[in-house]
């Protein structure tokens, strides 16, 4: 409250704010004008992946900020070819074009169905069931979940929406062991009936965030390149949140032994949350003239500085590892509250990307809890999301990549607090 004019700041909002104040940051924690004290679980937006204020980060943009604060992507400069060269040699080895054009996880999201579809001369793009693909017109138009398009009169035409790898909850009610992956084999049934027949792409994130925190089964995905290769389809990894070192390896592809034809990430890709979104392609993919693609921040120049130094820290083995031991620690931990707490549906994930599903005594999916515990978690200290934009029954967790086991063990402590309020 304003103690001059008596208007709440929040009266200016276009949307509903919160009631905290956030005035300060530090790796996993964030303070509020009060002096409260939070444990962010989520990593701002999912991007922080170096926490709050990482000091070598935050020492790298002053030293940017004297030289050069921004420079037209036209134009070459020491911390955007860096950025360019840090990505080939981390990506999967068959990725060795960069184009730094897009700001946004959205706006690189649509830079690589552009691509897609400008080589493969074809229309439609598959995506999975509550696959998020962003924010924008376009974008929002190719999401799975409907609601994110209903209020739009307008869409964009071709998306073709199939089942995703959502073992725990399968559209075709198999079980691991013994489906085939159908998920796989059947996207030709909604090619044959469902699509116009001009299918460009496939875009799916090997971890689903938006959408639940879903890992697929082991072989979904080098099936599914299969599945794409054998009939011309692009096969683009949306990594924007997997990302970063986020599944304990600097890219979910690693993990899962899988590449694609192109991947996009931004998120993470600066540290500590100045904007910056890249598209990585194979060699055959370049030509796609710049004009079709470009915003006015993308490969910004202090951003690029910021992720140099990123992908400096989150490439090192033994931080990786640390990720890897560390969402070890905190999985066992949330995993064994399912003893006392039938609730907890199941908990899943890879790295320190988690995500906790909660169902009613029936087994149904339960936004109505997934949102209760949120609230009481919020209540102690500790900010989580709830999947489908505040709509789904999952909470997720994407702590900053530099956690503590220490720290790892307080948020399932208050976990467990939460739960005790349901």
């Amino acid at each position: 409250m304003n103690p001059l004019t008596g208007i709440d700041p929040r009266d200016h909002a276009y949307y509903e704010l919160g009631d905290a104040l956030l005035v300060r940051g530090e790796g996993v924690r964030v303070w509020d004008s009060t002096g409260r004290e939070y444990l962010d679980c989520v990593s701002g937006t999912f991007n922080l992946v170096l926490g709050h204020n990482h000091p070598a980060v935050v020492a790298a943009v002053k030293e940017q900020a004297d030289d050069l604060v921004f420079a037209s992507s036209s134009f070459q400069t020491g911390p955007t070819n860096e950025v360019m060269r840090q990505l080939v040699e981390l990506s999967p080895a068959n990725l060795t074009r960069v184009n730094l054009r897009s700001a946004s996880g959205s706006t690189a999201n649509e830079g690589a169905i552009k691509i897609a579809q400008w080589h493969t001369g074809k229309r439609d793009v598959i995506v999975p069931f509550r696959g998020h693909v962003g924010q924008s017109i376009a974008t929002a138009s190719y999401n799975g979940t409907s609601r994110m398009r209903a209020p739009f009169p307008y869409h964009m035409p071709g998306a073709v929406r199939v089942p995703e790898p959502y073992c725990h909850r399968c559209f075709y009610r198999q079980t691991p062991d013994s489906c085939g992956l159908w998920c796989v084999d059947r996207i030709e049934d909604f090619i044959a009936y469902a699509s116009s027949g001009s299918v460009a792409a496939m875009i799916i994130e090997p971890i689903s965030g938006v959408g639940g925190n879903v890992v697929p089964p082991p072989g979904y995905l080098q099936r599914l390149k299969d599945f794409c290769e054998a009939r011309e389809i692009v096969l683009i990894f949306d990594e924007n949140q997997t990302g970063m070192g986020r599944t304990g390896r600097l890219f979910a592809a690693e993990h899962f032994g899988v590449s694609p034809h192109i991947l996009t990430t931004a998120k993470g890709l600066t540290g500590s949350g100045l904007p910056l979104a890249a598209i990585l392609t194979e060699e055959h993919l370049v030509g796609m003239p710049r004009s079709m693609h470009g915003f006015t921040y993308g490969g910004h120049t202090l951003s690029a500085a910021a992720a140099t130094v990123a992908l400096e820290i989150v490439r090192q083995p033994e931080f990786l590892a640390t990720v890897r031991t560390t969402g070890a620690v905190l999985l066992e931990r949330l995993t064994a509250l399912r003893a006392d707490h039938p609730c907890l549906d199941e908990v899943r994930g890879v790295g320190l990307m988690l995500g906790v599903e909660l169902a009613e005594p029936d087994g149904s999916r339960s936004p109505r809890l997934a949102a209760a515990l949120n609230k009481a978690l919020s209540a102690r200290g500790v900010i989580t999301r709830v999947s489908e934009h505040g709509e789904g029954n999952v909470i997720e967790l994407r702590p900053p990549l530099v956690l503590t086991v220490e720290d790892a063990h307080l948020i399932a402590d208050r976990f467990g607090e939460a739960l005790e309020m349901l």
